[in-house]
């Protein structure tokens, strides 16, 4: 069977496991599972799988909606390279784009981030010369959380007895990170809060400003890109045309728009799933790759034994929403002058501050502006789009601004909802004209999602980006792992272990491993 529309007669009677979503732990977990000879079927709501890997075209366009760049995948010993080898068969590509992967930009000065870490460090301290012995005090400590972590997601693969054993020796180092905040921690490194807010320039990538993101968030972002980034050749669409074959190779069964509306249990233990159109599938397991708000407010809705479960989730809260402006030009590239370095722009260096104001008030600055030049990472984008570009705006913003038209279908929220958004891009442009003088007048195209978008094609219920909050808060929360109270339910996914696509890869081996009670990571 191919990947098609849901159709009960084209559908096995039961399956071993039903995972329930097409993101990256969804896929990595349907491909794992099937590999180990269990029959799998995977539903998508959405009419393209993927979720964040998918890509969507317009006139002669096309855009990654998730994928920007991703560490380490050039080093084919790297863990998540091995992993994306395994679960694509090898046939997914990537390309490591220039040393200069970011540069953070302020009203004063522009800092380049430039792979290797040796590179980074010398530019930190050339821009910072007082600062020395502090950026290499702060290179110790971001570089040491790496073991701590892997004991940490580890911990949360076990269950029972072991679980009390030996979950809290493993946890205990991480925790000395996680438990305090970005901003607290590099305080203790320096006091100087312009080499803080340069060194934070990519909060962004984990949805929370110094003062309220955890620690170990920060860390694990900061170190992730230190030897380069990378992208995937022929664009992040790559990533699910790779990982499909695989799983339909092993016997798999892959269903896209196909709702799935509540999961079946009997006497404590889940049964299957029931869609959106009242049909049943029946199923020893299931996987909810579709995060914890939903798995337990939507598909555990009638589960009245999961009170006290479900009230964990007053201790975590839903990330910040986004909007992204869409952009084509009719010139290429090299025509326009475009590198791939990513642009992270600020209105000052205190980054909390800006998030404040802005939040209150979005008239305000927008406290970030991420520029990512996909067009310019792929080094097939010219063959298969000769002559045009393209680029991707994202800005932090609050879904209760676009809460008038969350009941509105989409494409058809009006005039209102459609002028609301045409002055937001208008800003969002005029962002890209003052920072790119050499885009000005050369957008030919531009199209600007909403937390509306986010909702209707992720399923996330305020349009958020990545799932529960990184604060030190989330970190302490042991539920949030693979196994459920429900016998045979478990989780996948970014709300498991962080956010970021290879965080959410390893949450995919990571349930596989705790539904077969079998550790799949020495197989790796």
């Amino acid at each position: 069977m191919d990947i098609k529309k849901y159709r009960k007669d084209k559908l096995s009677s039961s399956y071993d496991v039903i995972i329930i979503g097409s993101g990256i732990s969804g896929m990595c977990s349907a491909a794992l599972l099937s590999m180990e000879g269990k029959k799998v079927l995977m539903l998508e709501k959405h009419f393209k799988v993927g979720g964040y890997t998918h890509t969507f075209r317009r006139q002669k366009y096309e855009w990654d909606v998730g994928i920007h760049y991703i560490g380490g995948v050039h080093n084919k010993k790297a863990f998540t390279r091995r992993l994306f080898d395994k679960i694509s068969d090898n046939n997914l590509k990537w390309n490591k784009t220039d040393k200069n992967y970011d540069r953070i930009v302020f009203p004063d000065k522009s800092y380049d981030f430039v792979a290797p870490k040796s590179k980074f460090i010398e530019n930190l301290k050339d821009y910072f010369p007082d600062e020395s012995a502090n950026i290499d005090k702060y290179m110790n400590v971001i570089c040491s959380i790496n073991k701590s972590m892997i004991k940490y997601f580890a911990a949360k693969g076990l269950s029972g007895f072991k679980e009390i054993l030996f979950s809290n020796f493993l946890s205990k180092e991480f925790l000395k990170f996680s438990n305090k905040t970005t901003y607290q921690a590099l305080r203790e490194i320096t006091s100087n809060e312009k080499l803080i807010g340069v060194l934070t320039g990519q909060w962004g990538d984990y949805g929370l400003p110094p003062k309220q993101s955890s620690f170990a968030i920060h860390c694990a972002i900061a170190t992730h890109y230190l030897d380069g980034a990378n992208y995937p050749i022929g664009g992040s669409r790559m990533i699910p045309e790779s990982i499909t074959p695989v799983i339909i190779k092993n016997g798999g069964d892959i269903c896209i728009s196909t709702g799935v509306d509540y999961i079946k249990t009997k006497n404590g233990k889940s049964t299957g799933v029931v869609l959106d159109n009242g049909d049943t599938i029946d199923s020893e397991y299931v996987i909810s790759s579709a995060g914890i708000q939903n798995t337990l407010n939507k598909f555990l809705r009638h589960e009245d034994s999961l009170s006290s479960y479900r009230k964990k989730l007053e201790l975590v809260e839903p990330s910040y929403g986004h909007a992204c402006l869409y952009v084509g030009f009719d010139k290429s590239a090299k025509d326009l002058g475009i590198t791939n370095t990513n642009l992270w722009i600020y209105p000052s260096y205190d980054h909390d501050l800006n998030t404040e104001k802005y939040m209150n008030d979005e008239s305000n600055d927008f406290p970030l502006a991420y520029l990512s030049f996909a067009s310019s990472k792929d080094p097939d984008w010219e063959k298969n789009y000769p002559g045009t570009a393209t680029m991707e705006v994202i800005v932090p913003t609050n879904f209760k601004n676009y809460a008038k038209w969350e009941d509105e279908k989409w494409k058809k929220r009006g005039s209102e909802y459609e002028d609301f958004k045409s002055q937001y891009s208008d800003r969002i442009i005029a962002t890209i004209y003052k920072h790119c003088p050499n885009l000005k007048n050369k957008i030919s195209y531009s199209e600007l999602s909403s937390p509306l978008s986010t909702r209707d094609m992720a399923h996330y219920e305020f349009g958020e980006l990545y799932g529960v909050n990184h604060t030190p808060s989330r970190f302490k929360q042991k539920w949030l792992k693979p196994k459920t109270p429900i016998k045979n339910l478990y989780l996948t996914g970014q709300d498991i272990t962080t956010v970021g696509l290879p965080s959410a890869l390893m949450s995919g081996m990571l349930t596989s491993s705790a539904l077969l009670n079998k550790n799949l990571f020495t197989k790796l």
